[in-house]
């Protein structure tokens, strides 16, 4: 179920209802008590506290948890479950670009502003069986106006690289409740 507007909204101009959509998500989308994953821990931001409570893939799908976020900083983990596996046997680098592109959004919109990727990739350079603990770690390497390139590292719980993930940025204007501009 989406929130109440996105579905006439998004039959517009992707580029122009964007800001409107994610407006609407982070302000409008009910979180329900029981729904709710662990808090992230003191340290986190309200503005990244409330976008990981209504972040249903990161939190509740996959089980991430967020240890740290702030302005152009994130950290963010995981365990690998057997229903992460591929056909190899090993993590599909999907969950880890999931990760990844997590600690990306934490990391953009850590400020309070708000973010969302224009772009990104990763490069994949160790394999991941189940039950290893997955820890990315996001940071701003470059912003200007309203563009920002981040750097993630992704490693095991041995401290050894998996990926490695670029995310590009673009701060967009979101309506806060009432309709008024940020």
């Amino acid at each position: 179920n989406r929130p109440m507007g996105v579905r006439a909204k998004s039959q517009m101009n992707a580029s122009a209802a964007m800001p409107a959509i994610i407006a609407d998500l982070w302000h409008n989308s009910p979180v329900m008590e029981s729904e709710s994953p662990a808090a992230p821990p003191m340290g986190v931001s309200e503005f990244v506290r409330a976008m990981f409570a209504r972040d249903r893939a990161s939190s509740r799908l996959l089980g991430m948890t967020v240890e740290s976020a702030a302005d152009g900083f994130s950290k963010v983990s995981l365990t690998v479950s057997d229903d992460m596996l591929n056909g190899h046997a090993i993590c599909h680098g999907g969950v880890i670009f999931s990760l990844a592109d997590s600690a990306f959004a934490f990391a953009s919109n850590g400020g309070g502003e708000s973010v969302v990727a224009a772009g990104c990739d990763i490069n994949f350079v160790k394999p991941v069986p189940s039950g290893a603990r997955l820890t990315a770690v996001c940071r701003l390497r470059h912003r200007r106006g309203r563009s920002g390139i981040y750097d993630a590292e992704i490693t095991d719980q041995d401290g050894d690289p998996v990926a490695f993930f670029r995310g590009r940025g673009r701060r967009v204007e979101a309506k806060p409740p009432g309709g008024k501009s940020s």
